[in-house]
């Protein structure tokens, strides 16, 4: 490489330095080329020295940079600009490992910041800010400094609008702030991309208010109109995102962008018509269907999967209209596209087959077509599942029969197993179908493929036997257990060589919420004192990583197969010296309480906590495990078994007070100085209610699971609900208070209704099955009439009187 410096090609000697960058990662010896970079950075040669500063700067370490800082100062002011913006970069890209050293140059970058060269201000103000951003007072002054108009560089000034909105949004300032004053003072800047950043700035800010976006709206809406097609796309784009949440705010745009809808630049046109579907009244959709049936043929699928994406929030504003975007979704279906555009399409009219009654048929009607041409097996599979589970209820449920047969016949082994799980629904729900159904199902038997023939052969079985439990059970309703709770109670079952009892499935956790849509608390999140981190384990739910989580602690491992954990709840404000998190988890005899405690002095330990738990009704505390030691900013766990008393569903408050041994240290150490004294602090109380001996289940068949659990052990009565002024509020209380899932969107309340019928299902601790169903009417608040059906008395007992 050396050898090549002493080459005159141009072209050569830019290469040269290219391939020093990249070989810097492998080569040992990069020190040797040092010399020669140096030279050629300091030397005539313009168009050598920024390359060569680029290249320097790629390959010296924190040791060696000190030995080209006097280099690297002259090259940040040099008036050559190419050379002051390489300098200026390298900087940059300095700061990531040597900080230290780069703060030092914090004079020569103010200095470059005042050039005359747009590229040079844009690269010195970001130097500056990359050594100044750890520094809030200091971000504050630098933003401030610049607002007098010294920045001619627009690059720049789209840098300090960004620096801006984000100490705005970090310190919650406001409207009010000069920073946001500064942000729409560039709203009338010469330059266009300025004062699209700041436009842009402002929508994006989350709590910003109609009257703040109106002049950013009417900025976007002046660039509807721009001649140059890059200003008309950041508009429209621009105010596409402002329609998700402000849709009131962009209406006043509607006339230009109906002008765009015609725009020769179809991504342009896409973007109109979608934030028109967000904008636009009942009366227009025909014509806005009409509009984009003429150009869908014409752009990429990632366009055609925002039309339908907005197709599918206008027909939950407009439900009414189902009937047009149901027939528009239909023929684009039937066109050509990939799996993730016909993907889209399909979750859009499953959308509306769910929240739309009157939708329900067409929309069946729709997915069997297209299941006819299908090559997507995920798609067919879903939609035969959807069939399965509403077909049967539609009014002439053999019409899908013919559809579901056709792909046992000719479609690969999953979408033959899934028709088969399909077909078993309409036998099992329809009694006059069941003949036929089991004709259908012995064919099946005769299948190629294992998982269908098992399938077929298991139902085919059950329909049979012609008892409504099992087909509610098995066929329409399924098994609803934890799949890593059902392997773990099974190994454990098989470890013991002579079990004196057959292995129970109600011994086995439900499934609950994935990991993903359910927070833990601190202990699975972090590292506990007896638990550790669930990133360690295979991701299950919530419920498993507690599960296993509790099972390593002796005394709770003893108390059986946990039923049932919390969401967890705070004791404690989030800004105390102590922030406390409680888990309630439900056993079969017992309850355990776990506090999650965080210390958050840095010149106290906390050892031996532990909270005493207080109650006036007939709970026995059995025993506690306390926490060790609680140190600065480190989560720890506390446990307090609880004996639960004679009947299920004991509700009751308990009085908790964390006690502890404080010891203060020196914090910078940790160690402690003391030995220490007893202390403790009051908690808020924990609340025990039906709900925490409730797990939800999610039914596709009420009416199945209704009829399989019969009259034996029903109760019902009738309470005045006076205190609740809606139905919607009647709803989310009895739901919230009951712990049981909604089934059947029973919890969604069509409009101007003054009565409705509440389905919930869920599994009352020791596996009883548990179905309510509350009939609601308003009238100077709301009146209740409330049914429970269970697989025992005290059940229902428990239920009724709880509300009671």
């Amino acid at each position: 490489m050396t050898k090549l410096f002493q080459c005159k090609d141009v072209t050569l000697r830019r290469m040269v330095y290219l391939v020093i960058k990249d070989m810097a990662e492998i080569a040992e010896d990069v020190i040797i080329v040092t010399s020669s970079l140096t030279k050629d950075m300091t030397g005539k040669e313009d168009q050598f020295r920024g390359p060569a500063i680029r290249a320097l700067c790629k390959i010296t370490d924190t040791g060696m940079l000190q030995s080209i800082e006097r280099y690297m100062k002259q090259a940040i002011v040099d008036k050559v600009h190419p050379v002051a913006s390489a300098a200026l970069v390298s900087s940059l890209h300095l700061c990531k490992t040597s900080m230290d050293v780069t703060k030092r140059w914090v004079n020569e970058a103010q200095e470059a910041v005042n050039a005359d060269n747009v590229m040079v201000q844009y690269h010195a103000l970001g130097l500056l800010y990359h050594i100044r951003k750890h520094d809030k007072l200091a971000v504050t002054k630098l933003v401030q400094k610049f607002t007098r108009g010294q920045l001619k560089s627009p690059y720049a000034m789209c840098l300090l609008i960004r620096i801006a909105a984000k100490l705005i949004e970090e310190e919650d300032l406001g409207s009010d702030s000069p920073m946001f004053d500064l942000i729409e003072s560039c709203l009338r800047h010469k330059s266009e991309i300025v004062i699209y950043e700041a436009a842009h700035a402002i929508v994006s800010m989350k709590h910003t208010s109609g009257k703040e976006l109106a002049p950013a709206v009417s900025v976007l809406q002046l660039f509807c109109s721009s001649p140059k097609p890059t200003l008309r796309f950041a508009a429209v784009k621009t105010l596409n995102k402002v329609a998700m949440k402000h849709p009131s705010a962009v209406i006043a745009c509607n006339l230009d962008l109906e002008n765009l809808i015609t725009d020769t630049n179809r991504s342009i046109a896409t973007l109109a018509i979608t934030t028109l579907l967000k904008t636009g009244s009942e009366s227009s959709v025909d014509r806005l269907m009409k509009q984009i049936s003429s150009f869908m043929s014409e752009i990429s699928d990632e366009f055609k999967i925002v039309v339908v994406q907005a197709i599918q929030a206008l027909c939950q504003k407009y439900p009414r209209k189902h009937g047009v975007m149901m027939q528009f979704l239909a023929t684009m279906l039937r066109e050509e596209g990939g799996f993730e555009y016909k993907k889209a399409i399909v979750n859009t009219i499953i959308a509306i087959v769910d929240e739309n009654g009157e939708g329900k048929e067409p929309g069946l009607s729709h997915l069997c077509e297209f299941i006819e041409d299908c090559e997507h097996t995920v798609l067919a599979t879903r939609i035969l599942h959807l069939l399965g589970r509403e077909g049967p209820r539609t009014k002439q449920p053999s019409k899908y029969i013919r559809f579901i047969y056709n792909r046992v016949i000719l479609e690969s082994a999953n979408v033959r197993a899934a028709a088969v799980t399909a077909l078993a629904k309409f036998g099992a729900h329809c009694e006059e179908l069941l003949d036929s159904t089991i004709v259908l199902l012995q064919r099946c038997c005769m299948d190629t493929d294992d998982e269908v023939r098992d399938r077929a052969t298991l139902y085919l079985t059950i329909l049979q036997q012609k008892q409504a439990s099992l087909n509610s059970q098995y066929i329409l309703n399924g098994l609803q257990v934890s799949v890593v709770g059902l392997e773990r109670a099974l190994q454990n079952y098989t470890l013991d060589l002579s079990p004196s009892k057959p292995f129970d499935i109600k011994t086995v956790p439900i499934d609950t919420q994935p990991m993903a849509e359910q927070r833990p608390s601190t202990a699975p999140g972090g590292l506990g004192t007896h638990g550790e981190s669930p990133r360690d384990k295979k991701m299950g739910t919530t419920q498993d990583v507690y599960a296993e989580q509790l099972s390593a602690i002796p005394q709770i491992a003893k108390l059986g197969t946990v039923f049932k954990s919390s969401p967890p709840m705070e004791l404690t404000e989030s800004e105390t010296e102590y922030v406390v998190r409680c888990v309630k988890h439900v056993f079969p005899q017992h309850i355990v309480f776990q506090f999650d405690c965080t210390n958050t002095l840095n010149d106290q330990i906390l050892e031996n906590a532990y909270v005493q738990m207080e109650s006036s009704e007939e709970f026995n505390v059995v025993a506690t495990i306390p926490a060790e030691k609680l140190i600065f900013n480190t989560a720890s766990t506390t446990y307090t078994i609880v004996e639960l008393p004679e009947g299920w569903g004991a509700a009751g408050t308990f009085a908790c007070l964390l006690k502890y041994v404080v010891k203060d240290c020196d914090p910078a150490t940790g160690e402690a100085d003391d030995e220490g004294y007893d202390d403790e602090y009051a908690l808020e109380d924990v609340d025990i209610a039906v709900a925490d001996y409730m797990q939800k289940v999610s039914l596709a068949n009420f009416a199945a699971a209704w009829e399989e659990l019969g009259p034996t052990y029903e109760l019902e009565d009738t309470f005045a609900l006076s205190h609740m002024t809606s139905l919607e509020e009647a709803v989310k209380e009895i739901i919230k208070f009951l712990g049981m899932a909604p089934c059947e969107r029973s919890d969604k309340i069509p409009e101007e209704k003054s009565s409705h019928q509440l389905l919930l299902a869920g599994v009352f601790t020791g596996g009883h099955k548990t179905l309510v169903r509350a009939k609601l009417a308003l009238s100077d608040g709301v009146t209740m009439q409330l049914t429970v059906r269970s697989t025992e008395s005290a059940t229902s007992e428990i239920v009724v009187s709880a509300i009671g």
